[in-house]
């Protein structure tokens, strides 16, 4: 283990705004996770409900280790249950009781026919909120299908706004409408939260799609097609909206990101790449006639690009007031020291590596700031513990066996 002192060393006792919430966590994989660590950040108490077969985002693995269970898991607990056994469905009605939020992402209608219908948890107890995930909500023609992310990027018109026009549609490499779903749905939680503190609302249920969220984050695509009548096109890294922007190679084969969506800022690309004249050309002189003429706008910014480094770009652009920024990968955002002064990655104390390289507790508050209570923990860790904390005698399932922290 390092001792620098910039490493975040977990504090049991460290609190947040959302301290004295306890949250039981049922659901599996991301959308669910980046939900609950969310509120596990900020103080809530997160309880992860776990069969003997573990959250599937444990099997997640890079070299062994289940770095995806390590980053989503921290700051919350864990307890196994097998809820077919009816001692432990009995402990988690009881755990229910004393529970502000409960999250699950069974397909629609398995909740009911656990006998957990929202219905029958409100009655249990009638504060809490019932956050239930499904990949298209729990009502309309699709709710009874497979809900994975994956079908919501492709199905939302995300997937089909991305890539080149050439080409086929790409989906996102990474979890993206689980991501997106998670941070609504803490911020759906916080809000009913705050309706119960108001005296507005008790207990309420939370339909979560992840489709809904993906498809907002789309902005006015459906104005749009009505209005026009048109369906955008894929674009590469162009745009359907503004003109000049895109990813261009610079001499180095590295790339860089430029945007000119204000009028003014377009003007000064011009003059930086050495075509003041371009400012007068009724073809490029207003950002209608830009994108209508992208080609021939790429064309030129992108020679322009070729004759220089990436650093060179940069500062000659940034000089001048454009707005550029250089495109990264991990390693580059390791060395960067932007991302070191802000903390924005901090290394946090890890029993199998030393330490580990997480993203930061977010959004940051001035004065309830989030923290590090706990990492992520082995699967049952604090079964026994949560139990007792409840007046429970121990479940009958059984013993988990060693897993990935």
């Amino acid at each position: 283990m390092t001792n620098s002192p910039n490493v975040v060393r977990f504090d049991a006792a460290a609190t947040g705004p959302l301290s004295g919430v306890r949250v039981l966590d049922l659901s599996r994989l991301v959308a669910g996770n980046m939900l609950s660590v969310q509120l596990g950040d900020f103080g809530a108490d997160v309880v992860k409900i776990e069969s003997s077969a573990g959250d599937p985002l444990r099997d997640w693995t890079d070299d062994g280790q289940s770095l995806h269970w390590k980053t989503y898991g921290r700051n919350k607990r864990s307890v196994l249950l097998d809820l077919r056994q009816s001692h432990d469905m009995d402990a988690l009605v009881t755990l229910v009781r004393t529970a502000d939020v409960f999250i699950e992402n069974f397909r629609p209608g398995t909740l009911e026919t656990m006998g957990l219908a929202p219905e029958r948890l409100l009655e249990l107890n009638p504060d809490l909120i019932v956050v239930r995930i499904s990949g298209f909500g729990q009502t309309g023609p699709y709710a009874q299908y497979p809900g994975f992310g994956t079908l919501v990027e492709a199905m939302s018109g995300f997937a089909t706004r991305t890539g080149f026009p050439d080409r086929e549609p790409v989906l996102p490499p990474l979890a993206l409408a689980d991501m997106i779903s998670g941070i609504y749905g803490a911020q759906a939680v916080t809000m009913a939260l705050l309706a119960r503190e108001k005296g507005q609302a008790r207990g309420q249920v939370i339909d979560l799609s992840l489709l809904e969220p993906m498809y907002a984050v789309l902005g006015p695509e459906a104005a749009i097609h009505r209005v026009t009548g048109k369906v955008k096109q894929r674009t590469g890294s162009a745009s359907n909206t503004v003109s000049p922007r895109n990813v261009y190679l610079c001499s180095d084969g590295k790339y860089v990101a430029l945007s000119g969506s204000m009028q003014v800022v377009a003007m000064r690309i011009f003059d930086i790449i050495g075509h003041p004249e371009m400012k007068s050309d009724p073809r490029f002189s207003t950002n209608v006639e830009r994108v209508r003429n992208r080609a021939a706008v790429d064309e030129a910014v992108g020679a322009w690009f070729t004759r220089h480094t990436r650093d060179e770009a940069l500062r000659i652009m940034r000089e001048a007031g454009a707005t550029v920024g250089p495109v990264y990968d991990i390693a580059d955002i390791a060395a960067d020291p932007h991302f070191r002064e802000r903390g924005v990655i901090v290394e946090v104390e890890d029993a199998d590596n030393g330490t580990l390289p997480m993203h930061n507790v977010l959004p940051r508050l001035s004065e309830t700031p989030g923290g590090w209570r706990r990492p992520a923990p082995r699967l049952g860790e604090h079964t026994d513990e949560i139990l007792r904390e409840a007046g429970i005698a121990r479940a009958i399932s059984p013993e988990p066996g060693k897993r990935a922290s």
